[in-house]
């Protein structure tokens, strides 16, 4: 699944752990990617500490056997975490899928745990690059789902994610039990407190963000990128 960040991204990996035959993995390349970029995220002394530095064993790992041996291992990515130098045709040999959201929707969300966001740390660039790197290996767009119409009909657009990627559904995804995972990453502290207090998906925001000039300015640079998935994404 790739996401960016304040994307329902942390919520789907609830809804897809809550099956009974898969085990998750939260943002595998999220430490190489701090300590490539030297990045001065919330939280990343603890973070750099609690997990695979090497970006080419995480990669190894991504193709390997799902924790307690699942038939199903969901994997949730940050595309910002895909850095140039780390490699990128591994992801031929997993199914992949992206999840999109309206970026004055993350914007709002990011500047709530973050003082300052640029669009290299919110992921419309990487997203779009690797959906055309799908693209272009199938001959046809990948699975795209739009985080708004899951909130807006959770089991009619889980139904249809599932059957998109050859999974049965299961109405376990739709409520999940509260509290903190031990598969979330160490920064969960910081970036999960709505998904920990959860037990299913939010409704949707009825209304636009109240946004600064400076995040709205970043909303629009992000909007082509999004605006160029948005098209291919699931709809009933």
């Amino acid at each position: 699944m790739w996401s960016g960040p304040r994307n329902l991204s942390t919520a789907m990996m609830r809804s897809f752990e809550n099956r009974t035959d898969c085990s998750v993995w939260d943002e595998p390349f999220y430490i190489p990617f701090l300590l490539e970029t030297g990045i001065n995220h919330p939280m990343r002394d603890v973070v750099v500490t609690k997990g695979i530095r090497d970006p080419d064993v995480v990669i190894e790992q991504c193709l390997g056997l799902a924790p307690n041996n699942a038939p199903v291992f969901y994997q949730k990515h940050m595309t910002h975490h895909m850095l140039p130098t780390f490699k990128r045709d591994w992801i031929k040999d997993v199914i992949n899928v992206f999840l999109i959201r309206a970026p004055e929707f993350v914007v709002a969300s990011y500047a709530k745990k973050r003082e300052s966001a640029t669009l290299n740390d919110i992921g419309f660039v990487e997203q779009k690059e690797l959906f055309d790197q799908v693209s272009d290996r199938l001959g046809m767009a990948p699975v795209v789902v739009d985080a708004t119409d899951i909130q807006s009909n959770p089991k009619a657009m889980l139904t249809r994610l599932c059957g998109a990627i050859d999974l049965p559904f299961d109405d376990a995804m739709l409520n999940w039990p509260e509290g903190r995972r031990d598969s979330d990453g160490a920064w969960g502290p910081h970036w999960y407190n709505a998904v920990i207090a959860s037990t299913g998906f939010a409704p949707p925001h009825t209304e636009w963000p109240n946004l600064t000039d400076d995040a709205l300015r970043l909303a629009d640079s992000a909007r082509p990128y999004y605006e160029a998935l948005q098209p291919f994404a699931l709809s009933l």
